[in-house]
Protein backbone atom coordinates (compact mmCIF):
# COMPACT_ATOMS: atom_id res chain seq x y z
CA UNK A 1 0.00 0.00 0.00
CA UNK A 2 1.44 3.18 -1.28
CA UNK A 3 2.14 5.58 2.09
CA UNK A 4 0.49 9.06 2.30
CA UNK A 5 1.35 12.02 4.45
CA UNK A 6 -1.97 13.61 4.13
CA UNK A 7 -5.78 12.36 4.27
CA UNK A 8 -8.52 14.76 2.89
CA UNK A 9 -11.77 13.90 3.28
CA UNK A 10 -15.35 15.18 1.92
CA UNK A 11 -18.14 15.06 4.48
CA UNK A 12 -21.04 14.17 2.93
CA UNK A 13 -21.60 10.62 2.00
CA UNK A 14 -18.39 10.21 2.98
CA UNK A 15 -17.84 11.00 7.01
CA UNK A 16 -21.58 11.46 7.69
CA UNK A 17 -24.46 9.43 6.39
CA UNK A 18 -26.25 13.00 5.39
CA UNK A 19 -27.77 11.21 1.90
CA UNK A 20 -31.51 11.55 3.29
CA UNK A 21 -31.18 14.53 5.08
CA UNK A 22 -29.72 16.27 1.94
CA UNK A 23 -31.66 15.02 -1.04
CA UNK A 24 -35.21 14.76 0.52
CA UNK A 25 -34.45 18.42 2.00
CA UNK A 26 -33.41 19.62 -1.06
CA UNK A 27 -36.93 17.74 -2.96
CA UNK A 28 -38.55 19.67 -0.51
CA UNK A 29 -36.98 23.24 -1.58
CA UNK A 30 -37.25 22.59 -5.10
CA UNK A 31 -41.05 21.88 -4.62
CA UNK A 32 -41.45 25.18 -2.38
CA UNK A 33 -39.68 27.13 -4.78
CA UNK A 34 -40.23 26.72 -8.16
CA UNK A 35 -43.50 24.28 -7.45
CA UNK A 36 -42.23 21.31 -9.16
CA UNK A 37 -41.83 17.74 -7.93
CA UNK A 38 -38.73 15.94 -8.40
CA UNK A 39 -37.62 12.19 -7.73
CA UNK A 40 -35.21 10.81 -5.27
CA UNK A 41 -32.97 9.84 -8.23
CA UNK A 42 -33.07 12.80 -9.88
CA UNK A 43 -32.54 15.36 -6.94
CA UNK A 44 -29.66 12.94 -6.14
CA UNK A 45 -27.88 14.01 -8.52
CA UNK A 46 -27.04 17.22 -6.97
CA UNK A 47 -26.10 15.79 -3.65
CA UNK A 48 -23.00 17.17 -2.56
CA UNK A 49 -23.19 20.22 -4.97
CA UNK A 50 -22.83 23.61 -4.04
CA UNK A 51 -26.43 25.31 -3.41
CA UNK A 52 -25.74 27.79 -5.94
CA UNK A 53 -24.63 25.64 -8.64
CA UNK A 54 -27.68 23.60 -7.91
CA UNK A 55 -29.97 26.38 -8.06
CA UNK A 56 -28.45 27.29 -11.13
CA UNK A 57 -28.57 24.52 -12.97
CA UNK A 58 -32.49 24.02 -11.87
CA UNK A 59 -32.96 27.76 -13.03
CA UNK A 60 -33.70 29.41 -9.84
CA UNK A 61 -32.52 32.73 -9.93
CA UNK A 62 -32.23 33.73 -6.56
CA UNK A 63 -29.20 31.23 -5.39
CA UNK A 64 -29.28 32.79 -1.90
CA UNK A 65 -32.61 32.20 -1.25
CA UNK A 66 -32.34 28.73 -2.51
CA UNK A 67 -29.49 28.08 -0.07
CA UNK A 68 -31.36 29.26 3.06
CA UNK A 69 -34.71 27.22 2.40
CA UNK A 70 -32.37 24.36 1.71
CA UNK A 71 -30.82 24.48 4.98
CA UNK A 72 -33.68 25.23 6.56
CA UNK A 73 -35.50 21.95 5.53
CA UNK A 74 -32.31 20.56 5.79
CA UNK A 75 -31.60 21.28 9.93
CA UNK A 76 -35.50 20.22 9.59
CA UNK A 77 -34.06 16.85 9.07
CA UNK A 78 -30.44 16.51 10.49
CA UNK A 79 -32.37 14.02 12.81
CA UNK A 80 -31.44 11.56 10.30
CA UNK A 81 -27.70 12.30 10.29
CA UNK A 82 -25.22 10.36 11.73
CA UNK A 83 -21.40 9.50 11.00
CA UNK A 84 -20.70 6.32 9.16
CA UNK A 85 -19.87 3.06 11.64
CA UNK A 86 -16.35 3.69 12.83
CA UNK A 87 -15.64 6.62 11.33
CA UNK A 88 -15.22 8.34 14.55
CA UNK A 89 -12.36 5.72 15.90
CA UNK A 90 -10.92 5.78 12.56
CA UNK A 91 -9.77 9.50 12.71
CA UNK A 92 -8.79 9.63 15.94
CA UNK A 93 -6.29 6.34 15.32
CA UNK A 94 -5.39 8.25 11.72
CA UNK A 95 -4.24 11.47 13.74
CA UNK A 96 -2.49 9.63 16.65
CA UNK A 97 -0.67 7.72 14.28
CA UNK A 98 1.21 11.48 12.71
CA UNK A 99 -1.57 10.97 9.86
CA UNK A 100 -2.13 14.76 8.70
CA UNK A 101 -5.58 15.36 8.17
CA UNK A 102 -7.73 17.89 6.25
CA UNK A 103 -11.41 18.36 4.91
CA UNK A 104 -12.27 19.98 1.25
CA UNK A 105 -16.01 20.73 0.95
CA UNK A 106 -18.65 21.87 -1.09
CA UNK A 107 -20.22 22.97 2.71
CA UNK A 108 -20.20 27.11 2.88
CA UNK A 109 -18.80 28.01 6.49
CA UNK A 110 -22.32 28.64 8.19
CA UNK A 111 -23.02 25.01 7.26
CA UNK A 112 -20.23 23.44 9.09
CA UNK A 113 -20.19 25.54 11.90
CA UNK A 114 -23.79 24.60 12.66
CA UNK A 115 -23.23 21.18 11.86
CA UNK A 116 -24.79 19.63 15.48
CA UNK A 117 -23.21 15.77 14.33
CA UNK A 118 -19.58 17.34 12.48
CA UNK A 119 -18.87 19.30 15.83
CA UNK A 120 -17.06 16.42 17.50
CA UNK A 121 -15.04 15.75 14.28
CA UNK A 122 -13.93 19.22 12.63
CA UNK A 123 -11.51 20.07 15.56
CA UNK A 124 -9.65 16.73 14.32
CA UNK A 125 -8.41 18.24 10.87
CA UNK A 126 -5.91 20.98 10.76
CA UNK A 127 -7.18 22.54 7.27
CA UNK A 128 -10.64 22.73 6.25
CA UNK A 129 -11.41 24.23 2.52
CA UNK A 130 -15.34 24.96 2.11
CA UNK A 131 -16.82 26.89 -0.69
CA UNK A 132 -16.08 30.22 0.25
CA UNK A 133 -12.23 29.78 0.18
CA UNK A 134 -12.00 29.17 -4.03
CA UNK A 135 -14.37 30.80 -6.75
CA UNK A 136 -14.32 27.55 -8.72
CA UNK A 137 -15.59 24.07 -6.86
CA UNK A 138 -15.93 20.64 -7.03
CA UNK A 139 -15.55 19.26 -10.45
CA UNK A 140 -12.64 21.66 -10.44
CA UNK A 141 -9.49 21.25 -8.52
CA UNK A 142 -9.29 24.35 -7.11
CA UNK A 143 -10.66 23.21 -3.46
CA UNK A 144 -8.19 20.51 -3.70
CA UNK A 145 -5.13 23.13 -4.65
CA UNK A 146 -6.39 25.50 -1.98
CA UNK A 147 -5.92 22.70 0.46
CA UNK A 148 -2.01 21.83 -0.70
CA UNK A 149 -0.64 25.60 -0.63
CA UNK A 150 -2.05 25.99 2.50
CA UNK A 151 -0.47 23.00 3.98
CA UNK A 152 2.71 22.92 1.46
CA UNK A 153 1.90 18.92 1.19
CA UNK A 154 2.55 16.81 -1.91
CA UNK A 155 0.24 15.93 -4.18
CA UNK A 156 1.43 12.41 -4.92
CA UNK A 157 1.71 12.15 -0.85
CA UNK A 158 -2.36 13.09 -0.14
CA UNK A 159 -4.96 10.82 -0.47
CA UNK A 160 -8.57 12.64 -0.84
CA UNK A 161 -11.33 10.40 -0.06
CA UNK A 162 -14.68 11.45 -1.13
CA UNK A 163 -18.14 9.78 -2.50
CA UNK A 164 -18.97 11.16 -5.87
CA UNK A 165 -17.80 11.84 -9.29
CA UNK A 166 -16.95 15.34 -8.53
CA UNK A 167 -15.11 14.48 -5.84
CA UNK A 168 -12.88 12.16 -8.16
CA UNK A 169 -12.36 14.91 -10.40
CA UNK A 170 -11.63 17.14 -7.75
CA UNK A 171 -8.34 15.30 -5.96
CA UNK A 172 -6.98 13.64 -9.86
CA UNK A 173 -7.46 17.56 -11.31
CA UNK A 174 -5.10 18.31 -8.23
CA UNK A 175 -2.90 14.96 -9.19
CA UNK A 176 -4.11 13.59 -6.00
CA UNK A 177 -4.73 9.54 -5.93
CA UNK A 178 -8.64 9.23 -4.68
CA UNK A 179 -10.49 6.25 -2.60
CA UNK A 180 -14.04 6.29 -3.33
CA UNK A 181 -16.65 5.83 -0.42
CA UNK A 182 -19.25 3.67 -0.98
CA UNK A 183 -20.90 3.08 1.88
CA UNK A 184 -24.44 2.09 0.36
CA UNK A 185 -22.59 0.05 -2.38
CA UNK A 186 -23.46 1.80 -5.39
CA UNK A 187 -20.21 0.16 -7.35
CA UNK A 188 -17.96 2.34 -8.78
CA UNK A 189 -20.21 4.29 -10.43
CA UNK A 190 -17.76 4.47 -13.10
CA UNK A 191 -15.16 6.66 -11.41
CA UNK A 192 -11.90 4.92 -11.52
CA UNK A 193 -10.97 5.44 -8.27
CA UNK A 194 -7.51 4.43 -7.00
CA UNK A 195 -9.36 2.09 -3.88
CA UNK A 196 -12.91 1.48 -2.97
CA UNK A 197 -13.72 1.00 0.78
CA UNK A 198 -17.61 0.21 1.68
CA UNK A 199 -16.68 -0.94 5.39
CA UNK A 200 -14.41 0.33 8.51
CA UNK A 201 -12.54 -2.42 7.98
CA UNK A 202 -11.72 -1.85 4.18
CA UNK A 203 -11.37 2.09 5.08
CA UNK A 204 -8.78 1.15 7.89
CA UNK A 205 -6.86 -0.90 5.04
CA UNK A 206 -6.74 1.90 2.66
CA UNK A 207 -5.32 4.31 5.37
CA UNK A 208 -2.78 1.36 7.14
CA UNK A 209 -4.46 1.46 10.74
CA UNK A 210 -4.55 -2.79 10.35
CA UNK A 211 -0.91 -3.34 11.08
Amino acid sequence: MKRYTDFVFDIDGTLLDTERTGVLSLMQTISELTGRDVPYEEAYRFFGVPSSKAASTLGYADEARFAEVWEEHFQELMYLVKPFPGVEGVLHDLLAGGGRMGIVTSRSRFELQYDRVLAPLLPLFGTVVSSEDTVRHKPFPDPMLAYLERTGASAGATLFLGDTVHDWQCGHGAGCDFALADWRKRGMQGIPAEYRFESEEELRNILGLNG
